[in-house]
């Protein structure tokens, strides 16, 4: 290259660092963690009301599950989003896993999700029978108050020391082997090496998700699916602490590997246990080396989203380019929805 090529190039170089930085005055890091507390995030008196009325429930299960003279309770705690601190704003059901044991088949699961249902009504007496109701696989119970739905989710429970249990598949019905404290320490991990920027990043992507969803009917991405990924990049050295650059990391990670690169833990067992899957999304659960969360993900539906973050990779592109906040803003709408505004 000619030495006159080489100017050209850095010049331009600068000249797209130059407009980065104008771009990011209009729409930076702290501004979308702003928008990202008032819009995304769920407010802290609402998590906390909703952690009051879990910890009623769990106290209400304990009391009134004792009883059986089959089942026994062994342990009950909340899970999912709210457990680990990436819920969102419009959270309108929390889980919670109840560890039984005495439970081996789908008789007996039908038999206690009943059950379950019956002493929660008796738990919740204010209640009308149509708020406590057993679904497939789980017992659903609906607040009125707060608009809230909390599913009790039985977990067969064999007196595992590390709190192993079988969770029965929403999907088929078939036991997943899972361990619900292993799964919320491996997030606590990752958030105590990047605190308040690993949870915050993780909330972005589902708002993104969300978006995505209202945009393109059939599109779905599984939020288990979106921690571990970035879970991989926070392992693999990855600075969550500005949030364009974190999201456009994520979003390269999906296009670069096309969803097709297999995802692997070895926080709870070795890298040797990992079987062969055979799935074109292999994201492998942290806490069984059995279990790929993508299992049911076809070639198509990864290749929605493949196509979705190359989309959502150029408009953050295109935003810290932008020369004015009108089409920062503009651009940044396309990753995050028409909510999205500074």
């Amino acid at each position: 290259m000619a030495l006159f090529e080489i100017v050209i190039v850095m010049g331009m170089t600068l000249d797209i660092q130059k407009d980065r930085g104008m771009s990011r005055e209009h729409v930076s890091h702290s501004d979308i963690a702003s928008w990202a507390a008032d819009k995304v995030n769920l407010p802290k008196d609402k998590a906390t009301t909703y952690r009051d009325q879990a910890r009623r429930v769990r106290e209400k299960v304990e009391k009134h599950l004792s009883e059986h003279e089959d089942f026994s309770l062994k342990k009950i705690l909340l899970s999912g989003s709210l457990a680990k601190g990436t819920a969102l704003r419009n959270l309108n059901d929390i889980d919670m896993a109840c560890y039984v044991s005495g439970v081996s088949n789908e008789t007996d699961i039908a038999d206690l999700l009943e059950y379950i249902a019956e002493r929660l009504r008796t738990a919740f007496p204010n209640m009308s029978p149509d708020q406590v109701k057993p679904q497939t696989y789980s017992v659903t119970i609906s607040f009125k108050g707060t608009g809230l739905d909390v599913d009790v989710v039985p977990i067969i429970y064999d007196e595992d020391p590390d709190w192993y249990g079988n969770l029965v598949s929403q999907e088929d019905g078939s036991f997943l082997k899972t361990c619900i404290p292993r799964h919320l320490e491996f997030i606590r991990k990752r958030k105590n090496i990047s605190p308040n920027h690993f949870a915050q990043v993780i909330r972005l992507a589902k708002q993104w998700k969300n978006n995505m969803k209202v945009e393109y009917p059939g599109f779905k991405f599984k939020s288990f699916m979106i921690e571990l990924i970035l879970a991989k990049l926070a392992d693999d050295g990855e600075d969550f602490s500005d949030y364009p650059e974190a999201l456009q990391s994520f979003f390269t990670y999906i296009a670069k590997t096309n969803l097709r690169e297999q995802i692997v833990f070895t926080d709870y067992y070795p890298l040797s246990k990992v079987g062969s899957f055979t799935e074109p999304v292999r994201i492998i659960d942290p806490v069984n080396e059995k279990n790929n969360a993508s299992v049911l993900y076809s070639e198509g539906q990864a290749d929605l989203i493949v196509e979705a973050a190359l989309d959502a990779g150029d408009a953050i592109d295109a935003a810290l380019a932008a020369t004015n906040k009108e089409n920062t803003v503009y651009y940044w709408q396309k990753v995050f929805g028409p909510s999205f505004s500074i």
